[in-house]
């Protein structure tokens, strides 16, 4: 497993009853996992500091109850980068901490490669490997179907200073969008997918993970430069196996380009503990 232990404005505080405490700057917020089975907290005193809790319903989705005052939106660092963090519906902040250990990689690679390097982001989001990619001084398209997670990814280049560099930002179904840039002949050096495990396109297209994921690979093999750097897939499925995508990497990346084929975990630690809590997988092709 590969663990985001670098951060220095986010940490897990405590964890349990399907439950973590988690600080982001000068606010703690309190929000469900369902990875978190075990009953026993850690450090009780420290859940009374919290400023807010998502508490889930009976019925589906839920609600944030405020328990302190809490700022409608503010902003956290990791390293040279800066984030705008709000409390969303369905208990997310705009931002997903242990995506830091696949910044600071791409990072690496986009710096060590020495040469211009485009960058295609998929399921986008509010940017985090967007503007992780553009700090590394990659040309990067951001492509998302949300117009309002996409404005989200522009305040978040502004805030990490990112203003004039070369971002264009999509909002668009991803399919659609990659079979246009076949169309014109467009290429990757890059290419970054974040797939939800269910979703809808700008139109109403219909995603969904298990049925979808291996097409859309195979078809961004054909936007792939001649001379390719990396290829990231991150999924939050319940049930997938970071091996299924190492294997389709192997059938399809890897099949027309010589590289190396990696997959596993990401996690967060907890603060003051042994606790690790398992985030997500991956899979990676790299040159």
């Amino acid at each position: 497993m590969k663990i985001a232990s670098d951060w220095k404005e986010y940490e897990i505080l405590d964890m349990a009853n399907g439950e973590k405490l988690e600080r982001w700057g000068n606010i703690i917020l309190i929000r469900p996992d369902p990875q978190i089975i075990w009953k026993n907290k850690t450090f009780p005193s420290l859940w009374e500091k919290a400023n807010a809790r998502y508490n889930r319903s009976n019925t589906g989705g839920g609600s944030w109850q405020s328990l302190k005052s809490t700022p409608a939106m503010w902003q956290i660092s990791y390293k040279n980068l800066k984030f705008n963090i709000k409390q969303m519906g369905f208990k997310h902040t705009g931002l997903f901490p242990e995506q830091a250990v696949n910044w600071d990689w791409m990072i690496n690679k986009i710096k060590d490669a020495k040469r211009e390097i485009n960058v295609l982001n998929l399921f986008a989001y509010t940017g985090g490997a967007t503007v992780a990619c553009s700090s590394a001084g990659a040309k990067v398209v951001h492509v998302d179907s949300s117009k309002g997670m996409t404005t989200w990814a522009k305040e978040n280049a502004i805030a990490s200073g990112l203003k004039d560099n070369p971002i264009r930002y999509i909002v668009d179904d991803v399919v659609k969008f990659v079979q246009r840039e076949i169309r014109r002949g467009n290429k990757y050096d890059a290419i970054i997918m974040d797939p939800p495990s269910y979703g809808r396109g700008a139109n109403g297209e219909v995603w969904k993970f298990e049925d979808n994921i291996y097409d859309l690979v195979n078809l961004c093999t054909q936007v792939l430069s001649d001379n390719p750097l990396f290829f990231l897939i991150n999924s939050y499925t319940t049930g997938i196996s970071s091996t299924v995508l190492k294997n389709i990497l192997n059938i399809t990346v890897a099949k027309s380009h010589k590289g190396r084929v990696t997959a596993g975990e990401i996690g967060l630690p907890m603060e003051s503990s042994e606790l690790i809590l398992p985030c997500g997988i991956y899979g990676r092709w790299e040159k």
